[in-house]
């Protein structure tokens, strides 16, 4: 989704130990693998057939599950010499949130193993990744999801007005889980095993439905009354097409994945959710796509460089693929297959960009370099002492 704005100073010197590169490594990096592995499955998902595009998405798939176990690695090494540097992290306000994205880079990635990522690994091997995945990419997301509003009630001091659309973060994960799940129900034995399995995402569909219906007016009244976000932070207005789309994908999944499994009429009952709730958050996501069009638009006039916070054009707006994609299967109308397709074109034109950037702040070592604090001792923690 998206990163912590990170002003930079020059890259260490050569000869700089690499744990010592790592130490300013946030979770905010998982937004890069969540925002590739989404290119690969909303590939998957397009209407007709375009000869290569599976290949190429297996493979943008393969890269993300490279990124994935890199960066897992680079995490652990983050935890083991700079354990101050990552407890600090959790008491700060403005990087919490983004442990949300450990998770939903999990389950993207395990989602994506069973969508394309069989092609090239063998249905086995898919469905025995995908369970790990799943497995602690949500347990990672449900605890999140507690764990970082108890902190911003507890622990962290927040002022009024600083209401942030990263706050969406840890409790948008569930929903990725309950978008991700059902794929695994046909490859549970048939009954309890697939009922529960469907009924649990289901339950984590609501839980986040409605911890987001908390945060979005939060987020709208900041806009009102504090005017624009900063320009480096202004790409976070995307984060809001996270749950949208999001959701309606899990409501998709739902109504695919129900006959057979949940008991009737229930079962019909999921694919009539799936057009009435979808299509008017769909059309509140466009909406919203085009606000956020708008204000970045704006800030990149008044100056707005590349930050990690690009990250954001990329994992929402694919959530918003895959749910035109779901609609375009209940409803049958060939205007969300087209909506799908439009869509997918902003997602890899935003992926190319973000991907470009990236690599090259990393090549030359701006991305990793600690932020600048103007010579000035390193801003304290603002967290509550008890």
């Amino acid at each position: 989704m998206v990163t912590a704005v990170q002003h930079v100073t020059p890259f260490p010197k050569a000869g700089t130990p690499r744990a010592t590169t790592l130490r300013h490594l946030g979770p905010n990096w998982y937004a890069s693998v969540m925002g590739t592995a989404i290119v690969a499955t909303a590939g998957a998902g397009l209407p007709g057939t375009v000869p290569g595009l599976r290949t190429l998405c297996a493979a943008v798939w393969a890269l993300s599950l490279a990124m994935l176990v890199v960066l897992l690695a680079a995490r652990t090494l983050h935890w083991t010499h700079h354990r101050d540097q990552a407890r600090a992290g959790l008491l700060d306000p403005a990087t919490a949130p983004f442990y949300g994205c450990l998770s939903m880079a999990l389950l993207a990635v395990g989602g994506g193993a069973l969508v394309v990522g069989q092609d090239w690994i063998g249905v086995e091997a898919a469905v025995a990744l995908d369970a790990v995945l799943f497995s602690a990419g949500t347990v990672v997301g449900l605890t999140c999801a507690v764990a970082v509003p108890y902190l911003m009630v507890v622990r962290h001091r927040i002022e009024p007005g600083q209401a942030s659309p990263v706050w969406l973060l840890p409790v948008v994960a569930p929903m990725v889980s309950a978008a991700l799940g059902p794929l695994l129900v046909p490859h549970l034995p048939a009954g309890q095993a697939q009922e529960t399995l469907l009924l649990g995402c289901f339950a984590m569909f609501g839980l986040s439905l409605l911890a987001t219906s908390l945060m979005l007016p939060m987020i709208f009244a900041r806009l009102i009354t504090g005017g624009p976000l900063p320009l480096a932070l202004t790409p976070a207005l995307f984060l809001v097409l996270g749950p949208l789309g999001q959701s309606t994908t899990a409501v998709g999944k739902f109504a695919d994945f129900a006959p057979g499994v949940v008991p009737a009429p229930y079962d019909q009952g999921f694919g009539t959710l799936a057009v009435l709730y979808g299509v008017p958050v769909m059309g509140f996501a466009l909406l919203w796509l085009a606000l956020a069009t708008a204000m970045v638009l704006r800030a990149r006039r008044r100056g707005m460089g590349f930050s990690m916070t690009w990250w954001a054009f990329t994992f929402p707006v694919g959530t918003c693929v895959t749910g035109a994609e779901g609609l375009a299967r209940h409803t049958g109308l060939v205007a969300f297959d087209g909506l799908a397709i439009a869509l997918y074109v902003l997602l890899v034109a935003a992926w190319s960009v973000a991907a470009v950037r990236t690599a090259r702040g990393l090549v030359s070592g701006e991305l990793l370099a600690a932020p600048r604090q103007g010579g000035a001792a390193p801003a304290p923690t603002r967290a509550r002492t008890r």
